[in-house]
């Protein structure tokens, strides 16, 4: 396998990288206290390309590889993993749905605006009573004459309150267990659509997460996406795509806690010598940049797959599993060679221990990633 970029993927990593450094870096701390949604920084994301960048260009979007996706998502989550989830749930869980089970209406309609970033989309499959048991589901809709009709509540919806349109799971069929699952997409602003507060989360707190209340809320029949009953399978098709989203996101956190830790321990001086002369601090900088490596192998491997259309869900977990496991340890060891500096909001690392922890529960736990993992193995 030839593990170099092409000249086209340097230039996706050298101008996701130019782009967050010049407008994520500045005020990230800030926005992240406030729990500022980046609007104006997200309408630039969009004029690069980078909220539909794998779908084709006649719907709408650049027509670029997941490796490509992959790459730029490293390098804007490396500076704010808000952003970075924005960008993960309309590239992966949005607009690679809409583009591989949505009829043409659908991509003409919605596809187009979401690939390109006029529009942004969110993904709602959680409910209150149903975390890692997506299927056990209550919020339901009922067909009425040339619309349906939704009543229920969704949770966790992240972009949930800045999106234009929502992909909704819920049954169609009652007493039938995941065969009554469907998906439609909902616009937002409908009469019967509403959300709940923002939620005051511990990370990612640049990006907005909601409930949303149905309540006889109308949707056309023609937004059903796929047949009645078949809503579930592409949920499950979607999520494995997501996680190598989200593996991402974990990379550029786990590579921001490694350059940061580098960078301080050449410079924090104690008993007379950098702190990075320690051999223990080099045994954490080793360990940590392993696992940033490995952690970006498997993403690509699990990318590859995917490009070439064969089956990859058990990679996708591996990847998302050891990611955000490398996130985690990655942001604790940088907090702890920073030393009480890393316990101060204005250095900006805590807030990468933070962000880390989301990436070991949404979009699957770490403990639904082994599951699949080992479902996948042991062939049960």
């Amino acid at each position: 396998m030839d593990f170099s970029y092409t000249e086209e993927q340097q230039l996706i990593q050298k101008t996701a990288r130019d782009f967050a450094q010049e407008h994520l870096a500045p005020g990230v701390i800030e926005r992240d206290d406030k729990a500022e949604f980046p609007k104006e920084q997200l309408k630039l994301l969009g004029e690069l390309g980078f909220m539909g960048m794998m779908v084709p260009e006649k719907w709408g979007g650049a027509g670029f590889d997941t490796v490509s996706y992959c790459i730029a998502m490293e390098e804007i989550c490396a500076v704010d993993a808000s952003m970075g989830v924005i960008m993960s749930v309309n590239n992966s869980l949005v607009c690679q749905l809409l583009w591989k089970y949505a009829n043409d209406y659908q991509r003409e309609k919605y596809l187009k605006k979401l690939a390109s970033g006029t529009w942004l989309g969110a993904f709602s499959l959680s409910e209150p009573q149903s975390g890692s048991d997506a299927s056990n589901m209550l919020t339901h809709a009922i067909r009425d004459g040339d619309h349906y009709v939704i009543n229920g509540t969704k949770n966790w919806v992240s972009s949930g309150i800045n999106s234009d349109i929502v992909v909704v799971f819920l049954m169609t069929e009652k007493g039938v267990g995941h065969k009554g699952i469907s998906a439609m997409i909902v616009e937002k602003g409908i009469p019967g659509l509403s959300h709940g507060k923002k939620e005051d989360k511990l990370g990612i707190r640049g990006s907005d997460t909601c409930e949303l209340y149905f309540d006889d809320c109308k949707v056309p029949v023609e937004n059903l996406i796929g047949e009645e009953g078949k809503g579930f399978k592409v949920a499950l098709g979607t999520l494995d795509g997501g996680r190598i989203g989200i593996a991402s996101q974990a990379l550029g956190i786990a590579r921001a806690a490694l350059d940061r830790s580098v960078e301080y321990a050449n410079e924090r001086k104690q008993f007379g010598k950098t702190i990075g002369s320690f051999g223990a601090i080099k045994d954490k900088i080793a360990t940590m940049a392993t696992n940033v490596d490995a952690s970006r192998l498997l993403i690509y491997r699990a990318a590859k797959l995917k490009d070439e259309e064969k089956p990859y869900s058990k990679e996708a977990a591996m990847a998302k599993v050891f990611a955000s496991q490398t996130a985690m340890d990655n942001a604790t060891q940088c907090v702890q060679i920073f030393g009480g500096y890393g316990y101060m909001q204005e250095y900006g690392v805590e807030r990468l221990m933070r962000d880390a922890k989301i990436t070991q529960i949404y979009e699957g736990t770490s403990e639904i990633q082994q599951l699949v993992i080992a479902r996948t193995i042991l062939g049960n």
